[in-house]
């Protein structure tokens, strides 16, 4: 019940955190469970790049913390979750509102906590498309994910 207050709190706070709100980036909407979230960037002169279109780096930032949110509230304290890396390809240029929407099934948590129960941690990739309003994909993005058991002890050599 605690973590659950704590990411409604961090979900609702996070419109109004720095770097989102000076880049035109918000949540619009996400589930009770915290199994999806939809986030829109507006376009405007506060994240345009020098040839009038959206800012790579406000594209990213609108996609960096969810699928760790997503993994965090879902797993559990007993887990340890990191953003381990991201790359993501630039297809056409972001001239109007653009969206982005990640979620993870019931099923795929499973298998996460599964494998990390079973391996001590691993790194999860996942997919993300930022889409313009027309449905047209933008952006391509991967995301890595590390997620660790907190009780999961290193063999020793």
């Amino acid at each position: 019940m605690k973590m659950k207050m704590k990411f409604n709190y961090l979900i609702r706070a996070i419109n109004w955190y720095p770097p989102f709100w000076f880049s035109g980036i918000k949540v619009i909407e996400f589930s009770e469970d915290y199994r999806m979230f939809k986030v829109r960037l507006k376009l405007s002169w506060y994240n345009k790049n020098l040839v009038g279109t959206a800012f790579g780096g406000s594209l990213y930032a609108m996609c960096d913390p969810f699928f760790m949110f997503i993994l965090m509230a879902n797993l559990g304290s007993e887990y340890i979750v990191w953003d381990k890396y991201a790359s993501i390809d630039f297809l056409k240029p972001g001239k109007g509102t653009v969206f982005a929407t990640f979620s993870l099934s019931p099923e795929q948590l499973v298998d996460i906590k599964k494998k990390v129960d079973e391996q001590g941690k691993q790194i999860f990739e996942f997919p993300c498309e930022i889409l313009d309003e027309y449905g047209t994909l933008i952006a391509s993005l991967k995301k890595g994910v590390f997620v660790r058991r907190k009780d999961f002890q290193k063999p020793r050599d």
